[in-house]
Order: structure tokens, then sequence, then C-alpha cells
């Protein structure tokens, strides 16, 4: 890797090891699978899966106007969090568009965690600090002092729970509590983002080796995959969970994007009165396919047997759970009616295609 290489995470060498093959992603080299992406996406659902999510974004605000300066920043407001809470929201422009979307965690009376995507980390500690200007916080960005370990699916808690003496019941999903497992000080988050219930940990990249050894270990006999970033597509896709870059951008709104019960608008921040007054121009839904064909992002939506695109494919993928071909796309409104039958040109061949609710995979009990 030269220097102006993407980098690495502290668990490069045990990936190499376990034979990954990697994609450069965010600035970072990631895995990508260790061997079949449907085999490590069945594993998250049925038993367990874990995955490096070392290149995601940490920024650390703190101080008496944390919380009043990144409600301003943020489409929701943070100080509604109790204290090991956390919450989705989203970084908007003045007219709407989203710059990111991200976790917020409450680890203090004035202290935060915000987790950005890895590609915008830069763009959001910047916009962050510029926003937070005024306020009397301060904004410190722990990414590269911070190693970030993710295990989903139905055996996660029990595998966690073979490590940590930490009562896992007490921590409910999207809380957040300091732990100690595999005798590792880690910060313990029952976030994710396959669908599937499990953990985040957060850790100093020296503690990551081993955490992540005694991870593999105790789920040894659950059936356990280590996980790249195209079953994590997969899964996200599945649980309808947007993408940046895919189904989020500065062009589209939350509102648009399906996210406006992310959005409060009872208190004043940036992009308010645009997403107050805003008509959506799309609407994101879920699309089934119902011929040959897979729908991949950019791809044309159109009605049936006419050639005028009204839409377009954000995500799309075969979906190892279902067995089918799905995809997310943004289409006008007017077209996106549960049960209506639309198309999707393949490669110049039209493909039917009905829409759906999202998610298209709920886990058993939700």
């Amino acid at each position: 890797m030269s220097e102006s290489g993407p980098r690495r995470t502290a668990l490069y060498e045990a990936h190499v090891a376990l034979g990954a093959r990697f994609t450069e992603f965010g600035g970072w080299e990631m895995p990508v699978r260790y061997g079949s992406i449907i085999d490590e996406h069945r594993a998250v659902r049925t038993a367990a899966g874990l995955f490096d999510l070392s290149h995601m974004g940490e920024l650390r605000v703190s101080g008496p106007g944390a919380g009043a300066g990144l409600a301003h920043a943020l489409v929701n407001d943070p100080r509604r969090l109790a204290l090991g809470r956390a919450g989705y929201s989203l970084l908007c422009q003045p007219d709407g568009g989203v710059i990111d979307d991200l976790i917020v965690y409450r680890l203090a009376e004035d202290g935060y965690l915000v987790v950005p995507n890895a590609s915008n980390r830069e763009v959001v500690a910047d916009e962050l600090r510029t926003r937070l200007a005024d306020a009397d916080a301060e904004l410190v960005d722990e990414t590269l002092e911070t190693s970030l370990l993710a295990i989903q699916g139905p055996a996660a808690a029990a595998i966690v729970g073979r490590l940590t003496s930490h009562p896992l019941g007490t921590i409910r999903n999207y809380g957040v509590a300091e732990a100690t497992v595999a005798d590792r000080p880690v910060l313990l988050a029952r976030t994710g983002y396959t669908g599937e219930d499990g953990f985040e940990l957060f850790c100093p990249p020296d503690a990551a080796r081993a955490l992540w050894a005694a991870l593999l270990e105790a789920g040894r006999g659950d059936g356990l995959l280590p996980c790249g970033l195209g079953a994590r597509d997969t899964l996200r896709l599945e649980a309808g969970m947007p993408l940046y870059g895919h189904e989020l951008d500065r062009e589209t709104t939350p509102i648009e994007a399906g996210l406006g019960w992310a959005v409060k608008l009872d208190h004043d921040f940036i992009g308010r009165d645009a997403l107050a007054e805003n008509e959506p121009r799309t609407q994101l839904l879920g699309l089934v396919l119902r011929g040959r064909g897979i729908a991949r992002q950019g791809y044309p939506v159109a009605h049936p047997g006419r050639a005028e695109p009204i839409g377009v494919v954000t995500s799309g993928s075969q979906s190892p759970t279902l067995g089918v071909a799905i995809a997310m796309a943004r289409v006008r409104p007017i077209d996106a009616a549960a049960g209506t039958m639309l198309e999707v040109i393949v490669r110049g061949a039209a493909v039917p295609a009905e829409v759906v609710s999202l998610p298209f995979y709920r886990r058993p009990g939700r």
C-alpha cells in the first residue's frame, strides 16, 4: 500500500489470514467477502456474522453546548435521547438535501458520539465544526484511534454473552453501555445495519485483534462466519435500509428517501424550512422483479409498454433470503402504491416488477 493509497484497519492481517477478497471503500481497503457472499449473508440471518466496520467515522462532540449545537445541526434533537441511548439522524443542507445519515449516541449529559459514513466522515466533521462554531462545544475526530466490530444475527447475543459479565438484557435496541468483552473495555451498542439483532463494539485498535479472535472462537459452534461488505450490502437492502450514494444524496431529501419519520419539525435546525415546505418530487419504494434479471443502480423504471422512464433504481440484487430479485427505486409518488406493476429496463429488456412495501425482510418477532 502506497502512502497515498487506501487506509488499512487494525484487522487487515487477520482478514488476509482468512482469505479475504478486498475492495476500496470510503478510502479504506476493506474485505468484501471471505468465501461466498450468499453463505455469509445466510449466516447472519440464521446464526451470526462478524464484520470489521473500522472504516466508519467516530466524532466525539462534548461540552455544555454540545446538545444544543447538534440539535441545530441535525434533523432531530439528540438532547431528547436518554443517557445510554442512540438515535438515527441526518445532516441536511439548507435546501433539505442530505449531506449524510448517521447515528448519534448519548454517552454523557454533555457528551455524544456521532458515527457518519466512511466516505463522508471528513465532510461531516467539517460541516459539524462550522455549525457548532457558536456553541460551547468541541468536536474531536477519533476515527483513526477507534476500531469498530459488529456481530449480527440471532445468535449474536449468546455469543457476546459468553465473553462478558455485562447483563446484555439491559442494553435494549439502540442502547449503548460501557462494558468489558473478552477482557477488553469496549463501548457496546445494540445497533446494526442488517435487520437482525446484534451489537457493535467500539474499541482501541490495539484491542481489535484480540476481540475479533475471541468472538470468532466463541461463535464457532453457532455457525458464526466473518462477513464482508458484500453481505452487508445485501442484508441492508433486504432490510430496506438506505445507503449514502444510492438512496441518499445531496439532491434527495429525507422525505423523498422515506425517512420523514426521522425529521422533527418542532425544533430549529438547518434545512427545517425547506423540509417543512417540501413537496416530494419522488418517493422511495420497493420492487420485486417478476421476471428474469437483476435490477442495478441506475436502471430505468417505467410503466409497462411505455418507453419514458418514471424513475430509477437506487439499489438492487438477488435476495438470498427471499430467493427473488429485489430493488429499491425512486419514482413519482403517483406511481408508488403497493401492488402497482411497473417495469425495470435491464440491459435493454423490460422486466416486470411489482411495487411492495419496505422492508422486504423483517426478522421473526418484529
